[in-house]
């Protein structure tokens, strides 16, 4: 017979040790409110995983005005703008001079070894490895968590809430009854051909371009390695693709009469990224509350991902902070609707992003010269630009 687990009395449990649940805990503990992390993965496993990062300038300030670390500001690099090409045609957006922010290129694994720092530096509980775990009794004032750790002890974590952080394959949000949520859910009929290339960048500042060919990203890592992207079947199949072949899908989708040339490495990593927009309603079970992918995804178009997870947090770090300080559980019982407010814009500038700058197979040339009009209409506006400096470079926290 199985041994009883051993019982942890906490504040808050917390689901997730990706930049989501490790934020919350920072914060959390920053603030003198007991937390534990639990994560199904190891370390290095989430460390070595590749992920592009654009972050916001309230991202960057969450980061380094909290005290994590500072690295994102001196081994990050600062974009105050991007280019948007169409007809082989740039038209650069000034961020600093249309809303005075700017973003920084960094990537979301580097953001995860920071935090991860941060916890193990400041004597935070966070546990990798974990197996079996699962989470009940969310609507009692007792939530559980139960999992196994990496040396095989059962434990049961009883805490006054639990933090959603799993991301959108996790077990959180699946623990909401079907009949209490509701799934806004859409596939795209397109996905990126991502590579990983070891070469100089191409551009100082990420490139935009859509073109009759399908839509191209050319964005950065650092300054010998470069990540790519270009409009695909979700189908496609990247061992059918030789290196020749991919460079030359990239170059012809952002050609044009200026010569702009793309500068060539050797590929060593190759992925087809679907497209998806999802958001659950609410983020809020009983005392389980969702936060980051865990309660909505969206296309990478508008490098929205990480920072509405970290924007999420804040929310709810506000939202447990005042239940502790005061006894309120007016923003808990409020985290949903406020966190949802951000969500929805989010989703609408990915969406508006995505379908502006992609092609569509069954798009007729009414809707291919119309989408023509559309990028006009931005570049050739203040307000058009603004409108999207203002979104991308992000809304204020909180």
């Amino acid at each position: 017979m199985d041994a009883a687990p051993q019982i942890i009395k906490t504040n808050v449990g917390i689901v997730g040790g990706g930049p989501a649940g490790l934020m919350l805990s920072h914060l959390l503990s920053r603030a003198g409110i007991d937390n534990i992390v639990i994560e199904k993965r190891d370390h290095d496993t989430i460390h070595n995983t590749h992920r592009a990062g654009i972050l916001e300038a309230g991202s960057v300030k969450m980061l380094t005005d909290t005290g994590v670390d500072g690295r994102v500001l001196t081994e990050g690099h600062r974009h105050d703008g991007i280019d948007l090409r169409f007809n082989g045609v740039s038209h650069r957006l000034d961020f600093q001079e249309l809303v005075g922010e700017s973003v920084w290129l960094y990537p979301q694994n580097e953001v995860f070894v920071d935090l991860a720092a941060a916890r193990k530096r400041d004597g935070g509980d966070v546990r990798f490895s974990v197996t079996d775990s699962e989470v009940l009794d969310l609507e009692t004032d007792v939530p559980k968590i139960r999992f196994i750790d990496a040396d095989g002890q059962r434990f049961e974590v009883h805490a006054d809430s639990i933090a959603g952080t799993d991301g959108s394959q996790g077990i959180c949000k699946r623990a909401i009854p079907a009949e209490e949520r509701t799934d806004n859910f859409i596939a795209y009929p397109f996905a990126w051909f991502g590579i990983l290339t070891q070469a100089p960048p191409s551009a100082p500042e990420l490139i935009y371009a859509n073109s009759e060919h399908g839509f191209a990203l050319i964005s950065q890592r650092n300054e010998s390695v470069q990540r790519m992207y270009f409009q695909c079947d979700p189908t496609e199949d990247v061992s059918d693709w030789t290196e020749d072949q991919i460079w030359n899908e990239l170059q012809k989708r952002v050609d044009g009469p200026d010569g702009f040339t793309l500068k060539r490495g050797p590929i060593f990593e190759k992925m087809v990224l679907p497209f998806r927009s999802y958001v659950c309603e609410p983020m809020r079970y009983g005392n389980l509350f969702l936060a980051g992918d865990a309660g909505h995804t969206v296309p990478p178009t508008g490098a929205k991902g990480l920072n509405l997870a970290l924007a999420d947090v804040k929310v709810l770090f506000d939202a447990i902070e005042m239940f502790y300080a005061t006894g309120s559980r007016d923003l808990l019982d409020g985290y949903s609707d406020n966190a949802l407010e951000r969500v929805w814009k989010a989703q609408n500038f990915s969406y508006w992003m995505t379908s502006m700058l992609h092609s569509r197979n069954d798009h007729s040339s009414f809707e291919r010269k119309r989408i023509q009009g559309e990028l006009n209409s931005v570049v050739t506006s203040r307000y058009g630009q603004q409108y999207l400096a203002e979104a991308y470079t992000g809304w204020p926290h909180g």
